[in-house]
């Protein structure tokens, strides 16, 4: 069974390495996800699902660079607000006073950034903040994730304490950053 799936692995791999692009460092849409609304938590504005629409799910994010592309949103990390549960890389809530960040799934890397520091970058400023949760790019329109669509693949989504530090207004919701591994 195991080799089984080794080879179903590997195949897919190969698969996907022979995409037009692929090799580029293009990320496409692995599939969609048909919406369902339901009790969204609306601080920080979120965008909640729609019943029927369909959603992009992403399970790769574009190549992290010295200078990386990103949209950063906002987001709580604490308990009873809009980021859903408890931070995946140590199963804690945060304070919104606190840098901390969620990366899109293919930046995440299944939990290998947890804790690392990232330098954000906008509008002539720069801050760091510790990545502590992923921002997911396939699962969505439920509750543990605030019945929000799955994140885009290139976002950066940051506390208010990160807005404050970048000297960003919090009522924008998205913005045009980089952002680099420290």
């Amino acid at each position: 069974m195991a080799i089984f799936v080794l080879i179903a692995l590997s195949a897919s791999q190969m698969a996907f390495s022979l995409r037009p692009g692929a090799a580029l460092g293009v990320c496409r849409a692995s599939g969609y996800l048909p919406g369902r609304s339901g009790n969204c938590e609306k601080s920080n504005d979120p965008d909640c699902c729609e019943d029927g629409k369909m959603y992009p799910q992403y399970r790769c994010s574009p190549p992290v660079t010295a200078s990386t592309k990103a949209v950063l949103t906002l987001n709580s990390f604490e308990k009873g607000k809009d980021g859903g549960g408890p931070s995946e890389c140590d199963n804690a809530y945060h304070s919104d006073k606190e840098k901390v960040v969620a990366l899109s799934t293919g930046w995440f890397s299944n939990m290998a950034r947890c804790g690392h520091r990232i330098k954000i970058s906008a509008n002539g400023n720069s801050v760091y903040a510790k990545v502590v949760d992923e921002c997911d790019s396939v699962h969505g329109c439920d509750d543990e994730h605030n019945f929000e669509p799955p994140c885009d693949n290139n976002i950066v989504d940051a506390s208010p304490a990160v807005w404050d530090a970048l000297g960003l207004d919090q009522n924008v919701g998205m913005v045009d950053i980089t952002w680099s591994e420290e």
